[in-house]
């Protein structure tokens, strides 16, 4: 883990749940949503021996950076990073953000270095796992190997629908696609799909979507406008859930996995 200059906006300001340094995997409340689901006992005790928790992030500092060697993958605990890519060009390009029980450092499993930096957004607690003694455990554990597989793979199915959304997909839908995505990943972990505190600038949803900044504000005053959505200050509110699915065209990947739709929404 390495210390970095703080980045301008968090991304999110995910509240820690309960978790502390020392927690076991079997008795922390992300369990069933992390890589030991679907473990026996034994096999989460064997996963635990090789988990090494150490200080939490603090808002700045680099998980890992581009082009520093790959030794393990993390678990997030609590908290939220940021991944981004420096261009042939010099420019910051924003790929993904991750939340709690999301694992990241997966893209550079066949690099043998990280192709993006990871830098916290607030203060983070993740689990590290050394890639090479989970490896191990893939005979003996065979849920382990699915789920880490499993996890590879709605990785490739995000990148493929954000090179969908960037190619083919109007301002409009890229914003409603974005916000019903994130509506999903905070439900999946017991948060409110409806309302949540969005604490990122116009400008980094901007580089993420591959919008103009001024572009993001259009979107969201015109969202406001036609109640599709309610902000106010950090705080963005879902009206309409049903008007941004239809926008967004598909219904995300979140939510072909775990079957969660936002209270009030009938789209299919």
């Amino acid at each position: 883990m390495n210390s970095g200059h703080p980045p301008e906006n968090p991304v999110l300001a995910t509240k820690p749940i309960g978790l502390t340094r020392g927690i076991a995997c079997k008795d922390c409340m992300l369990h069933p949503l992390c890589l030991p689901l679907s473990l026996s006992d034994h096999g989460v005790d064997q996963l635990e021996a090789i988990i090494h928790r150490g200080r939490p992030l603090q808002k700045g500092d680099y998980l890992f950076q581009q082009g520093d060697s790959f030794d393990s993958i993390y678990a997030i605990r609590s908290g939220s990073l940021k991944a981004y890519s420096i261009t042939s060009t010099g420019q910051e390009q924003i790929v993904g953000f991750f939340f709690p029980t999301e694992i990241v450092g997966l893209a550079a499993v066949n690099c043998y270095t990280h192709p993006v930096s990871a830098v916290a957004l607030e203060t983070t607690a993740v689990c590290e796992i050394p890639f090479a003694r989970m490896e191990q455990l893939f005979e003996e554990l065979p849920a382990l190997r699915q789920r880490v597989m499993s996890v590879m793979g709605k990785e490739l199915r995000d990148y493929q629908e954000m090179m969908l959304i960037l190619s083919k997909k109007t301002a409009d839908e890229r914003v409603a696609t974005f916000l019903m995505n994130l509506a999903l990943r905070f439900a999946r972990r017991g948060f409110s799909a409806n309302a949540f505190r969005l604490t990122m600038s116009r400008n980094e949803i901007g580089n993420y979507l591959g919008m103009a900044v001024e572009t993001v504000s259009r979107v969201f005053t015109r969202f406001q406008k036609q109640d599709r959505i309610r902000v106010h200050g950090k705080e963005v509110e879902i009206l309409d859930p049903n008007a941004l699915w239809a926008l967004a065209g598909t219904v995300p990947i979140a939510m072909r996995e775990q079957d969660c739709i936002p209270p009030n929404c009938t789209h299919q």
